[in-house]
């Protein structure tokens, strides 16, 4: 989706800066993917960064009124996430929403791809009737994993529908499935379900170009957090896989995960940078405070 031209200002004087996009509010709606899980940073809500959060850091340049809300929670199923997110998503009357859904329906439910996508049609609807921008995913291409390329077949026919209802509702598609970088193990986190920092890297550039939007992220370089942040987090690796990947993996067999524990990640829509992370902290290649 192209971006609007900048708005011209009224009078005889002419701003010379670009207005690099449209949108003012974005709120990510999904699961743990737009979570971040796979993405571990101390200082990011939740402890986790992500593909959404880099999105954002990255819309926020040169926009001081830009805020940002993750209202994704870990496990949810297709029908959780548009129960429970679409309705507070719309009360924050966001102009660009990103919606993910139906992994853990085709990987852990075994679903009915063309079930899900009956209810997908009808969430995207509600949402694209506001007139944001909708951003939708398709699934990634699990075909050389073990065990998890059985679901192949059963995400490529989701994806063509989603496809379709994308066409229906002039929202926009985010094609995981066609990111052939996705291919390199590098990209994903040690389970296999979720995606490695770099990865999380590698979908937030595909987000931003698909929205046209000019941003400052480069291939197979993630942006650096500083030196001593940066340790810590790696050091606290074995106490997140242990603490949380591993639990997050046996309520998935169990399919037990209750109301109480279900936490959005950024309830609340405000700048992408908070007291904890000032402003600048991931723009540029060299962090700086």
């Amino acid at each position: 989706m192209n971006a609007p031209d900048a708005d011209r200002p009224q009078g005889g004087s002419v701003d010379s800066r670009p207005r690099l996009h449209p949108w003012s509010r974005y709120v990510a709606l999904g699961d743990s993917f737009t979570e971040g899980v796979g993405d571990p940073e101390p200082r990011s809500p939740g402890g986790l960064r992500g593909w959404a959060d880099r999105v954002a850091e990255e819309l926020s340049v040169g926009h001081e009124d830009f805020a940002y809300a993750n209202l994704a929670v870990r496990g949810l199923l297709l029908r959780q996430i548009l129960d429970e997110q679409v309705g507070p998503a719309l009360a924050l009357q966001p102009d660009l929403i990103t919606l993910n859904a139906g992994g853990n329906d085709l990987i852990f439910r075994r679903s009915d791809p063309d079930k899900l996508a009956v209810r997908m049609d009808a969430g995207v609807e509600l949402l694209a009737s506001t007139g944001a921008t909708v951003v939708l995913f398709t699934g990634p291409d699990w075909g050389a994993t073990p065990v998890l390329g059985q679901v192949r077949g059963r995400v490529a026919i989701f994806n063509e529908n989603l496809r379709t209802i994308a066409a229906r509702h002039d929202a926009v598609i985010a094609d995981l499935w066609a990111l052939r970088q996705l291919t390199n193990p590098l990209m994903w986190d040690p389970d296999r379900l979720h995606f490695s920092p770099l990865g999380q890297h590698t979908i937030a550039m595909m987000v931003l170009d698909t929205l046209n939007v000019p941003h400052t992220l480069q291939p197979m370089t993630p942006k650096e957090l500083p030196e001593r942040s940066w340790r810590e987090a790696r050091a606290d690796d074995l106490i997140w896989a242990r603490e949380h990947l591993v639990p997050w993996v046996l309520q998935r067999i169990k399919q037990r995960i209750s109301e109480e524990e279900r936490h959005a990640k950024r309830p609340d829509p405000g700048p992408v940078f908070g007291a904890r992370m000032p402003p600048g902290t991931f723009i540029g290649n060299t962090p700086h405070t």
